[in-house]
């Protein structure tokens, strides 16, 4: 059965992940990648991850992807004019994917030391935590590719801040510099009323 239910939920991640890079409504790519997340933490169930599969669908599905969906339907991205250059980038994006696949390959062949500790925690009695395992791996073994993993959501925070800020026709925009170099005669304007005769 456990294996059974491995094979699905692969199945469905691996499904839900072709398309989020090929659906052409940016909404319903990222409702696959919600799907996605959902699968994924299934897969850290059978694992005996709880805390990980936890923490994805309550940051990842419960946060990050609701502002996602947000953004997307605020900004009103028009994706036509990016993919346009779709088949011009294609072979830098498959160099990319290989890179990425050769490094996943050679972390789990030879890193031999992390799988060695993994495999102790089935020795611990039932009330032991594996978050504590977790923080141990993630600030020992594994704390310079964390520290670069906070490094590139720092960039992909900038960008998003950049892609948010950038100028559109037909919207209207307050500079702040102009706001608050406002003075008083700029804002008020003292009319001289003459008094009605019949009050004087």
């Amino acid at each position: 059965m456990e294996k059974f239910l491995f094979y699905l939920f692969a199945a469905v991640l691996v499904f839900a992940a072709v398309r989020v890079i090929t659906a052409r409504n940016s909404v319903h790519a990222a409702l696959f990648l919600v799907l996605a997340f959902f699968t994924s933490s299934a897969l850290w169930l059978l694992l005996e991850a709880e805390f990980l599969a936890i923490v994805l669908v309550l940051v990842y599905v419960g946060a990050v992807m609701v502002l996602f969906l947000f953004v997307i339907m605020m900004l009103d991205v028009n994706t036509a004019p990016l993919r346009e250059g779709f088949v011009r980038n294609a072979p830098l994006g498959i160099a990319i994917a290989a890179v990425i696949v050769i490094e996943m390959t050679l972390v789990l062949t030879t890193d031999q030391s992390a799988i060695a500790q993994l495999q102790t925690l089935k020795g611990y009695a039932a009330g032991h935590s594996n978050t504590e395992e977790l923080g141990v791996l993630l600030y020992t073994l594994y704390a310079y590719p964390t520290e670069l993993a906070t490094a590139v959501l720092l960039v992909a925070m900038v960008a998003a801040t950049a892609l948010a800020l950038r100028r559109r026709e037909g919207v209207k925009y307050l500079d702040p510099a102009r706001q608050v170099a406002i003075s008083r005669e700029g804002r008020v304007r003292l009319v001289d009323l003459k008094a009605d005769d019949r009050e004087s």
